[in-house]
């Protein structure tokens, strides 16, 4: 079987899930979707095929590829003919850990897997898990696709150099925009400099330099973007962003603690941004 008629298998059909599975389809390439959701993977089909139809411009073949459901259950069957392994899962390290084993265990052995996570690196995720073959490990981590298409892509220390340019070829034939992060980086590129706008940002309001709103509007003035940086956070999550925040803690010395006192206390509320109808902003 050729490279370009194996599936893309990803584990997690929540909004980052789905979003890669449209990517992943729009060059006749099959998707295999997981969830032990039932209901979330119904969702994931419908909202896929809403994006078919408000992204016209990704169709670079005749035909899409078929998305395919599996539940949990059916894991083995839905990574048989895997060329692409993805995990899009909570940010947690032990469930990140426990799942990457897993995956190893069923996914054929040329396989490549890969982890979406926003804050461990993939070298990090795997230290301790024994694993046949690490070098088959990578991150890819993605921002909002299909509206933001930017993909970081990951190694670590053992990581077979020829995956590398065949995952940044490949994700570029789908409508990508790939970099390469040379070097293990927790954070990756554009999460480095994000972290210290987000934290700065949290930081001035903790010390009642600004109003929220003012702070926010200054940001999109100078900058010509369409959200502040308090926006953006609603629309992450702020758990999210807390998670992140005691991670980047936890690996690198002088980071504040007040802008994570001031997370926590919100996060503590209920406010976690858009999803939750409350964070900084009201919706």
């Amino acid at each position: 079987m050729s490279r370009a008629s194996r599936a893309v298998a990803i584990l997690g059909a929540g909004t980052q899930g789905r979003r890669l599975a449209f990517m992943w389809s729009n060059c006749g390439r099959p998707v295999n979707l997981i969830d032990r959701d039932e209901k979330q993977l119904q969702a994931s089909i419908h909202e896929v095929n809403t994006f078919r139809s408000t992204f016209p411009k990704f169709k670079t073949a005749q035909e899409w590829g078929k998305v395919s459901k599996f539940p949990y259950a059916q894991l083995r069957e839905a990574l048989s003919n895997a060329w692409l392994v993805l995990e899009c899962l909570p940010e947690s390290l032990q469930l990140k850990r426990r799942i990457i084993a897993e995956l190893e265990q069923h996914a054929p052995e040329n396989a490549i897997l890969a982890s979406n996570s926003s804050s461990y690196t993939i070298g990090e995720i795997i230290a301790g898990v024994q694993l046949k073959r690490p070098e088959r490990t990578v991150s890819m981590h993605s921002y909002w696709p299909p509206e933001t298409c930017p993909l970081e892509i990951m190694g670590h220390d053992e990581t077979d150099p020829d995956i590398i340019p065949s995952l940044l070829e490949e994700s570029a034939r789908h409508g990508f925009q790939p970099f390469h992060v040379r070097r293990e980086s927790v954070g990756y590129l554009y999460n480095r400099v994000w972290a210290a706008i987000k934290r700065e940002a949290l930081l001035t309001l903790s010390e009642g330099v600004s109003t929220l709103q003012e702070l926010d509007d200054i940001f999109k003035a100078v900058l010509k973007t369409p959200k502040g940086p308090c926006e953006q956070m609603d629309v992450v999550g702020l758990d999210v962003v807390l998670d992140i925040e005691e991670h980047y803690a936890q690996t690198r010395s002088g980071i504040p603690q007040a802008p994570r006192d001031l997370l926590k206390q919100m996060v503590a509320e209920g406010n976690l941004g858009v999803k939750s109808g409350q964070g900084f902003y009201k919706y």
